[in-house]
């Protein structure tokens, strides 16, 4: 850890004194240059201490989760300034070179051309996008709530449930918050809904139960006609934290179970319940979390299943998508719709519905935000209602689904 903060340290330093170069011809204000340094010196001095100080097992999250995205923000302004400014000076170095071998002398040209006030300006320009965005997504975006409604269209829907309306909320991540007002607001907007059912999908902590105490009371106030059904996701388990015995790590996620019920939701583990109405029903799945590539595989579809029949409208809940690409869509017990979240979408992209759709985490995830449609079955991958690492989103925003199912040939 000491070796690679030492390394970043350098890169975050040497990229920062290469930018002001551009800096200093811009203005020419000594207020403003040191103002320059002092900001960026300050940033990297706090990222170090908080880091330094930082406890294992404590997690990601708080003050040392913002130091790093300050630090992170000033580190891309001078990497993204600087790069401009190493491409103007290798072009420069290039001109005093032909200007040697051509025997040219200074009154003809310069041997050395000087900076140009109009690169070093561009430059600035280009740079601040990104750090403005991360600062913005630190402070705005993360809790930037987006409702999202979708109306899939199904054959074998049971007549009763035509309009039916689900609301899914995924990757809470209480450890992470620090706006109980913003919080309440976002709570508030899953209850306007008024959705008939409240599916989570899994991920309510980032590592231990007690980062949820303060914020139960909130979650359950949070109400549907059907009731409020939840699953584990991958940091519900506390496997990215120390314990000080297998024990402790056990009643940590006894007493997540615990609390879960105390909210009112009723947690499905590799098991199933039945939503009815008039007389018609849905079978409604949660399995414990399913993931590839290293991620906890203790969902058990066959043990979920065990007791519905293959004729039965299934909606699944299974928090890691990489679940349904490569176990569910396969299974001959055919899943009309699966929910899932865990991706978060990256908590950073660009969407312009209709038009862009994108996000680095599509070269780790096939379906990663959104609705998808294989071999006739639906899956929603919920962007997240919390964040994570990065204490905030640009971009790709905290996301309350709301899915309203319809039987086809219906008027």
């Amino acid at each position: 850890m000491t070796r690679f903060l030492i390394i970043l340290s350098i890169i975050y330093i040497v990229s920062a004194i290469y930018g002001f170069q551009g800096f200093k011809l811009l203005f020419k204000n000594v207020w403003l240059h040191w103002g320059y340094g002092v900001l960026f010196l300050a940033a990297l001095a706090n990222f170090i201490i908080r880091v330094l100080n930082y406890i294992p097992g404590d997690g990601v999250r708080g003050q040392i989760a913002h130091a790093g995205g300050i630090f992170f923000a000033f580190l891309l302004l001078g990497l993204v300034f600087g790069v401009f400014l190493l491409l103007e000076d290798i072009g420069r170095l290039f001109v005093f070179g032909y200007n040697k071998i051509a025997g040219l002398s200074e009154n003809e040209t310069q041997f050395f051309p000087s900076r140009r006030k109009f690169i070093s300006g561009m430059a600035l320009g280009i740079a601040a996008l990104p750090f403005g965005a991360l600062l913005y997504g630190m402070y705005k975006g993360k809790y930037n709530y987006k409702v999202l409604k979708y109306q899939l269209e199904f054959d074998d829907l049971p007549e009763a449930f035509d309009g039916y309306k689900i609301t899914q909320i995924s990757d809470v991540h209480s450890g992470s918050f620090d706006n109980r007002k913003k919080v309440a607001y976002g709570v508030d907007l899953i209850n306007e809904q008024q959705s008939d059912v409240i599916l989570f999908t899994g991920d309510m902590v980032n590592d231990k139960t007690s980062e949820m105490e303060p914020w139960a009371d909130l979650f359950s106030t949070l109400e549907a006609k059907d009731g409020k059904f939840s699953i584990l996701g991958n940091h519900d388990y506390g496997d990215y934290t120390s314990w000080p015995s297998d024990e402790a790590k056990a009643q940590n996620l006894e007493n997540l179970k615990n609390l879960q019920q105390e909210m009112g939701f009723d947690l499905l583990l590799d098991t199933h319940r039945y939503l009815e109405k008039d007389g018609q029903k849905i079978a409604l799945l949660g399995v414990e979390n399913w993931g590839r590539g290293g991620f906890k595989k203790a969902g058990d579809l066959e043990k979920a299943k065990a007791g519905i029949s293959k004729d039965d409208f299934k909606i699944l809940m299974s928090h890691d998508p990489s679940h349904w690409e490569d176990v569910v869509i396969q299974d001959d017990y055919h899943f009309q719709l699966t929910l899932s979240g865990h991706t978060h979408g990256m908590q950073f992209g660009v969407e312009i519905p209709g038009w862009v759709k994108w996000s680095p985490v599509k070269w780790r995830y096939k379906y990663w935000a959104g609705v998808y449609e294989e071999l006739g079955q639906f899956i929603n991958v919920n962007r997240g209602f919390g964040f994570i690492g990065y204490p905030g989103r640009v971009g790709i925003w905290p996301e309350i689904t709301v899915i309203t199912l319809k039987k086809k040939g219906l008027t």
